[in-house]
């Protein structure tokens, strides 16, 4: 098995050395080939650097490759840059900071491998899936209100419960296909996948997770929702005029 690891990143020097060895003991302790690549987003700090010099010390059966943004870009740009140059069997995505550890991937790739799905996402919102540390009042409600539009107006499938979830896994040649299509650069890429996605035929699964809000997130609802309106407005113009 190879499992591509791909985890983007914008001024997280302090944290992306943890991110590459949890990821590369994941692999080794499980016995996966793979690779991990970390894609800094025009960081104005070390990322990069500190990313490299985590990977200087990964086991045989990993290889670590950072890709660095000059300048920023958005998660969905980074996101796409290091799927597009991934060359795993699976392909996955985690945010930085170890918000959810890397053992809950053997769900994910379970659901895959056994063929009941494509893609499967991890949730924070099935009734097994762990908040050990919530993100607070403000932040859920704006999540609510974003989850009730994507259901409404763009018409997500009313079975998936938590479209935001930094944590997802592909087979290797559907992501590639998706990802290379997508026109998404920020936050709502993954609205546009789950769109192409159920468009070309791929089944999605959610599986619960284990998981620690990072109160160090780069995601300000307040900031960022007339971006948000506008790329999911422009995401639904492209979807309409491929058909």
């Amino acid at each position: 098995m190879k499992l591509s690891i791909v985890i983007p990143a914008l001024d997280e020097g302090e944290k992306i050395a943890g991110d590459v060895e949890s990821a590369c003991e994941f692999l080794k302790r499980n016995h996966f080939d793979g690779e991990i690549i970390v894609v800094d987003d025009g960081s104005s700090d070390d990322t990069a650097e500190a990313a490299r010099k985590a990977g200087g010390n990964n086991p045989s059966n990993v290889k670590v490759k950072v890709i660095r943004n000059e300048y920023n870009r958005g998660k969905g740009y980074a996101i796409r840059s290091g799927i597009k140059q991934s060359t795993g069997e699976y392909v996955m995505f985690a945010d930085s900071g170890n918000c959810v550890p890397y053992d809950n991937i053997l769900r994910g790739l379970e659901l895959i491998t056994g063929g009941q799905c494509d893609i499967a996402h991890g949730s924070r919102n099935l009734a097994t899936a762990v908040v050990k540390k919530d993100h607070g009042l403000y932040r859920h409600i704006c999540s609510e209100l974003f989850h009730w539009y994507a259901l409404k107006i763009i018409k997500v499938p009313v079975q998936l419960t938590d479209t935001q979830c930094g944590f997802k896994i592909y087979r290797g040649d559907v992501a590639r296909r998706l990802y290379g299509d997508c026109i998404t650069d920020g936050f709502m890429f993954d609205i546009e996948i789950i769109l192409r996605a159920i468009e070309s035929g791929y089944r999605i699964k959610e599986f619960p997770i284990y998981w620690t809000c990072d109160q160090d997130s780069r995601l300000s609802p307040a900031r960022s929702i007339r971006r948000t309106l506008a790329e999911l407005n422009r995401i639904k113009k492209a979807m309409r005029a491929e058909k």
